[in-house]
């Protein structure tokens, strides 16, 4: 990606609040610097672009906040989720020793992955809140490998842009750019407060986007595919999510 200068984006964004014509101009701009997020058509789409272009040239290395352990909150909100199927309680009863992680897609070496095979990757922990699009919050704890080691390991493909992911319940996948793939602080989680992480809060694994809202971070992830495009994946939105109004890109 080519840089691009502080004042031409403050520019842009000056243009964009003129209306549909700075709005217009943003689009263009950002189709130069290839910052044209998936849901970028129908009546939103040039805002959804803006969005995303300009959070992505302005905070592309920022750290979600951490907090201190005197911060986790005592009552952490589980959102609720559909019953789960006999196979996730048979894998449930069982520890889930037998759970898989499966990697394919524009990689070296595809891969099944065992949380004992995450585990001894690499393992980091850090304290960030959960922002929900419907107003709760809470801070928790969170361990795990960081998506980076895993994709370090599978080997990614220069040509990589996205990584999709995929949860049990049925239809329920989302996707993150290589710059959210790639950034430090986004984990493949299976603990949680120095405990296994709780299956009402995703366990046995669910994937941490801290610079994003609460529903990037899908509970229960069963695969990951690395792509160089979202076109041919469900609607061609990025994720279900946007099927249901809610924005591909949601960055805090």
């Amino acid at each position: 990606m080519n840089p691009i200068s502080r004042r031409k984006l403050i520019t842009t964004g000056i243009a964009a609040t003129a209306g549909i014509a700075g709005l217009a101009a943003a689009d263009r701009l950002a189709q130069r610097y290839g910052l044209i997020p998936p849901d970028h058509s129908g009546i939103y789409g040039p805002g959804e672009t803006l969005t995303y272009a300009a959070q992505r040239l302005l905070t592309r290395h920022s750290l979600a906040r951490e907090f201190p352990r005197g911060m986790i909150s005592k009552a952490p909100f589980a959102n609720p989720v559909a019953p789960h199927d006999d196979q996730f309680k048979r894998l449930q009863a069982n520890n889930f020793t037998d759970w898989r992680l499966q990697i394919d897609g524009l990689v070296a070496h595809p891969a099944s992955l065992s949380l004992a095979d995450l585990k001894h990757l690499s393992t980091r922990s850090q304290i960030t809140e959960v922002a929900c699009e419907e107003g709760w919050s809470y801070i928790a704890e969170w361990i795990g490998t960081p998506l980076i080691d895993v994709l370090n390991a599978v080997g990614v493909s220069p040509h990589a842009r996205y990584v999709a992911y995929y949860a049990t319940e049925k239809g329920l996948w989302d996707s993150i750019d290589m710059a959210d793939a790639l950034h430090p602080q986004t984990l493949l989680t299976w603990g949680m407060n120095d405990n296994d992480l709780p299956v009402p809060f995703g366990g046995p694994l669910r994937i941490r986007v801290p610079r994003q809202l609460g529903y990037k971070s899908v509970k229960y992830l069963t695969r990951l595919t690395v792509t160089d495009s979202l076109k041919h994946f469900g609607k061609g939105l990025g994720s279900s999510s946007p099927e249901y109004g809610y924005s591909w890109y949601a960055g805090i």
